[in-house]
């Protein structure tokens, strides 16, 4: 499915019929994109969930095998392994949390150097070349992990922190910047597109955070190793879902014809080439190129884009807490990892039904509410920017409005969080943190508001040097990808290190990486809080 440029989208057509027409189609072509996309979403969000828990004990099951080598080799069995409830010391836990952070980095770092790079072929080749590239990685680091875990006598535990290096053919952040292009183009509805954003976050709520987390506690009460081998399984079937997905090939013949309306991700004024070819030097040029085009789009839009930029890189680096969360439990309330999974699973069917049912609910009420008036249509007839600029205004106070609630909930879910010293604490804390799952419904409904673009009748504009600061969606998604994994990548250590000196304290100071998650969720809400619509 072609992307949609923020430009066009913008601008007046030529007669209100056709622009009707014209966006009836694009409601209807978009469903069976939607749930082509909704059904890959699904597969590869729960083959790397399957992937997270057991990572977990893989490593500690390691590390505490060595610890007892030396402190007493009589608490290691017959079959060379050591209960898990002997596991929970801090020296093992503190190892945990490094080598865990250690290659989380080393997973959003090969993705952020890659970006670029991969999102240049994805304009030369299409998206579905690059989505099947990004499979490769997540298979290798499952592959890599069952190697390391399971010949534990050939393989030291170091060469564990390779297999996430392999990001760079391709991570969460190209993998996102796609689907969530495709998304906001499949409609131009402003409560639709909240919608489908919605019914994204929702599957990966269910299958990420919800079925996830069950399925690899089950799977790892039969055998360790049998959820990892189930994720590559998952993800060899997210193969045919790519083919089954909208060619965008940039030699097609309908690439060519909607030439107009699908510039490339993160473009930078590049001559049209009638073949998809890229010599060495011309890549080296088109990525330097693309780079220039970032700073120049962040730079050049107004302060409102800026704004929201800044509020997903704080977005981004607080939410690299639930990266430890798995681990929290598990120290803090001598909880087995398998038990952890089952109360993850319990806290996301309550995320499912908040995304997928009540806040779609919520939106279309307040819409047929807040419906124009026939004096107002009337003047749309004779003028359509009329209700275009007034629906976007009211549109946007709305998505600021929620976008602040759900960052409120999240800022006291973190510090319930944190001080919850006992479980039957920590149940409602994690449905409070919950409450603000839906944030990126309206964050990225932000994306398409006229106040974030720069005025085309601006000083400088009509020039034909600043013509391709008003970008695509597709460049806009790939800009807001790249700032989130740069809020993951200062995150991830930070988060692991605060965890570190948090268990050598002890007590209150276990919940350091949450008081901090917290101080950024509030950072995110003044940001937003300036957004003008």
């Amino acid at each position: 499915m072609p992307g949609t440029p923020f430009s066009s989208f913008f601008s007046r057509s030529s007669s209100s019929s056709s622009s009707s027409s014209s966006s009836a189609a694009i409601t209807t072509n978009s469903s069976p994109s939607i749930r082509s996309l909704l059904i890959l979403v699904a597969l590869v969000n729960l083959a790397w969930s399957l992937y997270q828990l057991p990572l977990n004990r893989v490593i500690e099951r390691r590390l505490c095998r060595d610890f007892y080598l030396d402190a007493d080799p009589s608490a290691i069995g017959h079959d060379g392994s050591v209960p898990e409830e002997l596991c929970k010391l801090d020296g093992i836990q503190q190892d945990l949390g490094s080598m865990m952070g250690l290659m989380e980095t080393g997973w959003v770092a090969g993705d952020f150097i890659m970006t670029i790079p991969l999102v240049l072929l994805a304009d030369r080749y299409g998206h579905a070349q690059v989505l099947r590239l990004n499979l490769v990685p997540r298979v290798l680091v499952l592959c890599w992990t069952l190697a390391v875990g399971y010949l534990d006598r050939a393989l030291p535990l170091p060469a564990l922190a390779l297999g996430p290096l392999s990001s760079v053919l391709g991570g969460d952040c190209v993998f996102n910047s796609i689907v969530y292009s495709l998304v906001s183009s499949a409609t131009h509805d402003g409560v639709q597109r909240a919608t489908f954003f919605g019914q994204v976050n929702a599957v990966s709520a269910i299958f990420a955070a919800q079925l996830g987390p069950a399925l690899a506690s089950g799977t790892m009460n039969i055998r360790l190793w049998l959820p990892l081998f189930a994720g590559v399984v998952l993800l060899l079937a997210a193969v045919p879902v790519i083919s089954g997905l909208p060619a965008s090939n940039t030699g097609s013949p309908r690439r060519q014809h909607d030439q107009e309306s699908t510039a490339p991700l993160l473009s930078h004024d590049l001559p049209s080439r009638p073949a998809p070819t890229l010599s060495t030097t011309s890549f080296k040029e088109s990525v330097s190129g693309r780079v220039s085009s970032v700073f120049k789009v962040i730079t050049s839009y107004p302060p409102n884009f800026t704004l929201l930029l800044a509020s997903f890189f704080f977005t981004s680096l607080a939410s690299s807490d639930t990266k430890l969360m798995a681990q929290y439990i598990s120290k803090r309330y001598g909880w087995k990892f398998t038990s952890v999974g089952y109360l993850l699973s319990g806290k996301a069917v309550f995320n499912f039904f908040l995304l997928y049912l009540i806040i779609p609910t919520i939106l279309r009420r307040r819409r047929s509410q807040s419906s124009p008036l026939s004096s107002f249509q009337s003047r749309r007839l004779s003028d359509p920017d009329v209700f275009t600029i007034q629906d976007h205004k009211v549109a946007d106070g709305h998505n600021i409005s929620y976008a602040q609630t759900c960052l409120v909930f999240s800022v006291l879910g973190v510090v319930a969080i944190a001080m919850a010293s006992t479980i039957w604490a920590l149940v409602p804390s994690l449905l409070l943190y919950a409450m603000g799952i839906a944030l990126p419904m309206f964050t990225y409904s932000l994306l398409k508001s006229p106040s974030l673009l720069p005025d085309p009748s601006g000083p400088g504009m009509s020039t034909a040097s600043d013509a391709t600061v008003v970008v695509s969606e597709a460049q806009i998604f790939s800009i807001v990808m790249l700032v989130k994994t740069v809020g993951l990548l200062v995150g991830a250590p930070t988060m692991a290190a605060l965890w570190v000196q948090g268990v050598k304290i002890g007590g209150w100071a276990l919940g350091l990486p949450y008081f901090l998650s917290a101080a950024y969720y509030a950072l995110a809400m003044l940001l937003v809080s300036r957004i003008k619509p």
